[in-house]
């Protein structure tokens, strides 16, 4: 038989045979295997995925700042709420009533210059950008894998603060349309770019903490509505004026200083040498089986079982959570009414204008409190999978949350404020908890050479949940409502849908398994695509001097440069929860 006849027994070694083509040609073009190799006489470019490969001595704890940079600004998107009221009187500034059009359908309102838009037109660019993040991470995380995080950080700066200035644009000459391409379509591109640009360079700096490492990073999105809300409140009421809401001006300098910080961000990413690995630590995968020893290219991971399982576990916890923060305000004022003013027996819609606004304030509170919990948790919970293992981590979101979301109604039922508060706090926290963990489970399951494009197309279940959630939770009600139900019974039905969720999810959980080898790719293969990342180390793998060391002065500078913003995001977001227990 003939020697090469053997390299196509099965798929591995036809992965071996390819694998040792490409290395050649490789090695032709790129050199052979440096640090940063390049063809003689060639200069990497300032932003080639060569020029940040770290040198020795760098520090590991300048990357996660270099992250939160990027994720504090993407995380606005939860804020962009606060744009809507102002924008519905944007040409009717100063008017007793807003410039309404009778029946407008959404092409007049798109194109109209005499007529002030509804929230329900200015709402979709939430919805147009989380499509847009799905979309975007998957189509774009292979080439982030190639290009490097810092091109794909610089090109999310652009997209994410040009859709600020190109959605300026349409409020000052009032074209709906150039909002929706600029805050939802561009913007939404620069969401995918940005959410998962730090997630494959983090979890090969920290792989004895994947889950606190990619918890830090996902932390900021969670917290970019914190900072970024009460930051456009300030910014709209200095800028307004008789002639004008204030949101334009508001939009163009938010969008200018987003590109500014995530640039920054950007230009702070480092990705160490292949082989790297912290002084001392060897990898878990003798101590569980749930923890790859290979890596799983990406065009294979989304023909397995496991992706698919994850997938549909990502997809019901992030349902569930959604839809309550879709409509956690209302929630809040319709089941308890009167009693969150000292009137208990007094519904909601039995207030008077006064009432309602003073129970409105006590929702803002609480929604201020979710989102604070929304950010912990995805530190917390992240941290936590460290220790215990993403699976078991998971399994208590699903198990923990649907007893939560059942036993809802029950605090409703007994007029216990303090007790559904705290039980959403929780549920808000696993939230959080599930996007920060995802990253770590999938480097578990795929290896983490690709894990930054896996996680990309697993955010395909973001953008199908941000859809789905708020639609169940609004449907049930309206329903709830047209039968003529108020008060706590409200939102019974609505919880045990969302728990049945959770439970279905908790399946999912228990059926990822470890992958067969057959899906791993060779050492061969492996060490060709790190010849062509110009990621290779000289010298055998371990630290190079690279990555020790804690908080170094430039580390405790970077941490402060988006610390101070997160503290006051705390202050404000705390000092607005605090009416709830007045």
């Amino acid at each position: 038989m003939h020697p090469a006849s053997t390299l196509y027994t099965d798929r591995a070694s036809f992965r071996i045979e390819r694998s040792i083509d490409v290395t050649a040609a490789e090695e032709i073009v790129m050199g052979a295997g440096v640090a940063g190799a390049v063809a003689p006489g060639d200069t990497p470019s300032l932003l080639s995925r060569e020029r940040i490969v770290a040198k020795p001595g760098f520090n590991r704890w300048l990357v996660p700042p270099a992250a939160l940079a990027i994720h504090l600004c993407i995380g606005m998107a939860y804020g962009l709420s606060v744009f809507w009221l102002p924008l519905t009187r944007a040409l009717s500034v100063g008017q007793p009533a807003p410039a309404a059009c009778p029946d407008m359908g959404v092409m007049t309102a798109l194109f109209t210059t005499t007529c002030d838009w509804r929230v329900s037109d200015l709402i979709t660019v939430f919805s147009i950008g989380i499509v847009m993040l799905g979309l975007s991470a998957a189509l774009f995380g292979g080439w982030l894998e190639r290009a490097g995080p810092r091109k794909a950080g610089i090109a999310a700066a652009l997209c994410w603060g040009g859709g600020f200035l190109i959605g300026a644009l349409g409020v000052y000459i009032h074209q709906l349309w150039l909002v929706w391409l600029g805050m939802g379509l561009i913007g939404g591109i620069g969401l995918g770019l940005g959410y998962i640009s730090p997630v494959s360079t983090l979890i090969k700096w920290f792989p004895d903490r994947r889950g606190m490492a990619t918890g830090m990073a996902i932390m900021g999105f969670g917290g970019g509505a914190m900072i970024g809300s009460p930051l456009a409140d300030t910014l709209i009421k200095t800028f307004r004026s008789p002639d004008s809401v204030g949101v334009w001006q508001t939009l163009a300098v938010m969008g200018l200083g987003y590109i500014v910080f995530m640039l920054g961000g950007a230009f702070g990413y480092r990705v160490p040498p292949a082989g790297w690995r912290p002084d001392g630590w060897t990898a878990p995968a003798a101590r569980s089986a749930m923890i790859a020893s290979g890596h799983v290219h990406l065009r294979d991971a989304h023909k397995t079982v496991q992706f698919w399982m994850i997938w549909l576990v990502l997809f019901l916890n992030v349902s569930a959570g959604i839809g309550v923060l879709a409509l956690a305000s209302p929630m809040l004022q319709e089941i308890f009414g009167g009693a969150l003013i000292g009137q208990p027996g007094t519904t909601f819609s039995a207030l008077d204008g006064g009432q309602k606004a003073q129970v409105a304030a006590i929702a803002a509170g609480f929604v201020g409190l979710l989102s604070l919990f929304n950010i912990l948790g995805r530190f917390f919970w992240a941290s936590m999978s460290d220790r215990i293992g993403r699976k078991v981590t998971y399994a208590i979101f699903f198990a923990l949350g649907g007893v939560l979301y059942a036993a809802a109604p029950w605090a409703a039922g007994i007029g216990s404020q303090a007790l559904f508060v705290a039980i959403f706090c929780v549920i808000l926290s696993m939230y959080g908890g599930g996007f920060a963990t995802v990253p770590a489970y999938l480097a578990d399951v795929f290896g983490t050479q690709f894990v930054g494009a896996i996680h990309g197309r697993l955010l395909t279940a973001w953008s199908m949940a941000g859809i789905v959630g708020p639609f169940v939770i609004t449907k049930i009600r309206e329903a709830q409502v047209a039968a003529g139900v108020q008060g706590a019974d409200l939102y019974g039905r609505t919880m045990y849908v969302l728990a049945s969720f959770l439970a279905v999810g908790f399946l999912c959980n228990l059926l990822v398994r470890p992958l067969a080898q057959s899906w791993f790719m060779s050492d061969t293969e492996r060490a060709a695509l790190d010849v062509k990342a110009g990621a290779t180390a000289s010298g055998p793998s371990g630290s190079f001097g690279i990555g020790h060391g804690g908080f170094s002065p430039g580390a405790a500078v970077a941490w402060a440069v988006v610390g101070i913003p997160i503290v006051w995001g705390i202050g404000i977001t705390l000092s607005k929860a605090f009416i709830l227990f007045r």
